[in-house]
C-alpha cells in the first residue's frame, strides 16, 4: 500500500489511462479518471464520423478524437501488445488472427477494464477543459459533453496526463498546395475508400497510416502515388505494388491539378492525402511555463514522465514509443528483463514494412516459427 493515499485525477481512459488508473488504484490512491468518450479504449474506439474540417486546420471545426479507419489491424503482433500480467490472448468468439482487427484491441482494453473495476473509477463523457496548479493542489475544470454547458471544479493532490498523441493532425509543408482545388484531407479523418473510387490519389508520408490507407484506397482508385522522403535501405522494387507508385518528395503543386514530384515524375491528382502525423496537444494544461508543449515534444520531463519542477504531482503517460527506453524503465521498477523474442518481432515487423514492403506480413506471419522461439526463450530463462 501507498505511504499516503492520494486523490489522483487521470485524464483519459485509452491504453495509457486504463494501465495508470489500475497500478494506482492498487498502491492505495483515490483515482478519478475523466473520459470524453462515453466508453474505455480511447483511439481504439471506431467513430464513422470525422472532423467536419477534413484536412483538420480550422481551429473552430468539430472534432472527432479517434484517427481508425475501417479496415485498420494491428500492425504488430498481439504477443506484443498485451500488458505483463494481462496477456492479449484469442478468445473463442473473438478476431483469431495474430494481427487482429481494431474491434478485438478494443474488447482486449474493455475486459481488461471490467477485470479490474476501472469502469467505475470512470466518468464518462466528461471532457476536461482545464488543469491548473493553485498552491500544493490542482484544480481541474471539467463539463459533460451532452446536454450541459455548466463547468465544474474539483480539487486533486496529483494529476495523471493520459490523453494520447494520435489526435492533433500535423502537416507538412507542400510547395503549391494551397493552389490544390481536389479533395485534401488528413489521415486523422479517413475511414472508408469509397470516395476514392476511379480517382488519382497521391498520399504524403511512408508511415504506419499511409501503409495501410494506400492499399485500401488502391482497391478502388485508378492510381496511387505516395510521396516520401527517402528511407535509408526502402526496396524500391515497391515502385511496382499494384497501381501503387513511390515517388520522392512533391516539388510543387499546381492550380490545374498537376502534382510535380522531386524525382521528375508528375500527374493531374484528384485527391490528396496528408498522411503527415500527430502533434502533442494538451489545451487543457496549465503549468505558467514549468511544461511547455511543441509540435513534438512535451518538456521537460525526467524520462518522458515527469516535470522535475512539479514530481511527482504531475506526470504523462505514454508520450515515449521508441527505443530501449522500455528495458531502462522495467529495470527501474525491479522486474525480470523483457524477453528478447518481443524484440525480435518488432525487428521483423519493421523489416516487413520498411524495407521490404510487404503487405501481406501479417496473413504470412509464421506463427509456428515464432510460438517454438517463445518455448525455447522460456526453457532457457528457466
Amino acid at each position: 500500500m501507498a505511504l499516503r493515499s492520494v486523490k489522483v485525477a487521470v485524464i483519459g481512459a485509452g491504453v495509457s489511462g486504463l494501465i495508470a488508473a489500475r497500478e494506482l488504484q492498487r498502491e492505495g490512491h483515490n483515482v478519478v479518471i475523466f473520459e470524453k468518450n462515453k466508453r474505455v479504449g480511447g483511439t481504439w474506439i471506431y467513430d464513422s464520423k470525422s472532423d467536419s474540417d477534413p484536412l483538420s486546420i480550422d481551429p473552430t471545426r468539430e472534432t472527432v478524437h479517434s484517427s481508425v479507419y475501417l479496415s485498420l489491424r494491428t500492425n504488430l503482433p498481439r504477443h506484443v501488445m498485451g500488458f505483463l500480467d494481462y496477456p492479449f490472448a484469442k478468445r473463442e468468439s473473438g478476431d483469431p488472427r495474430t494481427f487482429p482487427g481494431h474491434e478485438e484491441v478494443l474488447h482486449f482494453l474493455e475486459n481488461f477494464a471490467g477485470e479490474f473495476g476501472i469502469h467505475g473509477l470512470t466518468r464518462f463523457e466528461t471532457e476536461v477543459m482545464k488543469v491548473e496548479r493553485k498552491g500544493n493542489e490542482w484544480v481541474v475544470e471539467s463539463r459533460l459533453t451532452r446536454g450541459n454547458d455548466s463547468v465544474s471544479e474539483e480539487v486533486f493532490e496529483a494529476v495523471v496526463v493520459c490523453s494520447g498523441h494520435y489526435v492533433e493532425p500535423k502537416h507538412g509543408f507542400v510547395p503549391g498546395i494551397e493552389k490544390f482545388r481536389g479533395f485534401q484531407m488528413h489521415s486523422h479523418n479517413y475511414r472508408v475508400p469509397h470516395d476514392f473510387k476511379d480517382q488519382v490519389v497521391i498520399l504524403i508520408g511512408l508511415g504506419a497510416s499511409s501503409f495501410d490507407i494506400s492499399r485500401d484506397i488502391a482497391r478502388v482508385a485508378k492510381e496511387v502515388h505516395v510521396a516520401t522522403k527517402p528511407i535509408p535501405n526502402l526496396n524500391m522494387k515497391l515502385e511496382n505494388v499494384r497501381n501503387i507508385c513511390f515517388h520522392t518528395l512533391i516539388k510543387s503543386v499546381y492550380e490545374d491539378g498537376l502534382v510535380a514530384f522531386e524525382d521528375g515524375f508528375s500527374i493531374h491528382a484528384d485527391a490528396i492525402v496528408h498522411c503527415t502525423g500527430y502533434k502533442y496537444h494538451i489545451p487543457f494544461l496549465e503549468t505558467n511555463g514549468m511544461v511547455t508543449i511543441e509540435d513534438n515534444r512535451v518538456g521537460p520531463l525526467y524520462k518522458h514522465v515527469f516535470p522535475p519542477s512539479l514530481a511527482p504531482w504531475l506526470s504523462f503517460i505514454g508520450l515515449n514509443h521508441k527505443g530501449d527506453y522500455k528495458h531502462w524503465l522495467v529495470e527501474q521498477i525491479g522486474l525480470p528483463p523483457l524477453e528478447n523474442w518481443k524484440d525480435d518481432m518488432l525487428m521483423e515487423c519493421l523489416k516487413n514494412v520498411l524495407i521490404e514492403g510487404n503487405e501481406m506480413y501479417r496473413d504470412e506471419w509464421d506463427d509456428n516459427h515464432w510460438d517454438a522461439i517463445i518455448q525455447n526463450d522460456q526453457l532457457l530463462k528457466n
